[in-house]
């Protein structure tokens, strides 16, 4: 699987792909994250301006959107090279956006099945203008019910949650919890006994017993 990520700031997430399960799903050559700035296609050192062109948005990636208002938009001319960059065979174009389709575990299976190139556009500012999402018929998604200040923390969240199920990426498939069905399932390690502000924290009984009948009873009477 590929992830392109389009980004103002592939600094603000990189890190995060370059550690622990995402490291090695890369390393194993699982996953490929690959990053594409837009700022690196704003400007084409051999065009020459037209004296009717204006000159200083020549070069940018935003620019004051249409009819007004408070923000900058990203630019549609930019972005459409950018991702024409990064386009692939049997690809999926996501564009970030917190008015988008809700992003689920059930969307994260079927991408991981379906797609072998994932492009992820995040967008800063006021937005994208909307002619991206229409020339690439990119489908809009939300990882959840608020606002963050770009789409890099979303991207990552989507990277993640479809990279668990590329057979592979965990190692087994009895990782995926929700196959197990420990999700929300509470869990215990040692000590067994744990002493804080003089009261003791004790792991259920039930747990240490051996008695795997009663401790799948338990786990699923817990699941919260």
């Amino acid at each position: 699987m590929v992830f392109c990520l389009v980004t103002l700031f592939p600094e603000a997430i990189k890190s995060y792909f370059d550690s622990s399960i995402l490291k090695r799903a890369q390393e194993k050559k699982l996953v490929k994250i690959k990053f594409y700035n837009p700022r690196d296609f704003a400007k084409d050192k051999h065009r020459k301006v037209r004296p009717t062109e204006r000159r200083q948005s020549f070069g940018r990636v935003d620019d004051k959107p249409f009819g007004g208002g408070p923000g900058m938009v990203m630019k549609v001319d930019v972005l459409s090279r950018t991702i024409q960059k990064a386009a692939a065979p049997r690809q999926k174009i996501i564009l970030l956006s917190p008015a988008g389709k809700q992003f689920t575990q059930d969307t994260a299976r079927k991408w991981a099945k379906n797609y072998k190139n994932i492009i992820l556009i995040s967008g800063h500012y006021e937005g994208i203008d909307e002619r991206v999402a229409k020339i690439f018929k990119a489908e809009k998604i939300s990882i959840g019910p608020y606002v963050l200040t770009g789409g890099e923390l979303a991207a990552g969240v989507v990277v993640d949650a479809v990279s668990r199920h590329i057979p592979g990426v965990l190692g087994k498939a009895e990782s995926l919890e929700e196959k197990r069905g420990a999700l929300g399932t509470p869990t215990y390690t040692r000590p067994e006994i744990f002493k804080h502000k003089g009261k003791k924290y004790r792991v259920p009984k039930v747990l240490l017993s051996g008695n795997h009948k009663k401790i799948v009873e338990w786990r699923r009477k817990n699941i919260k």
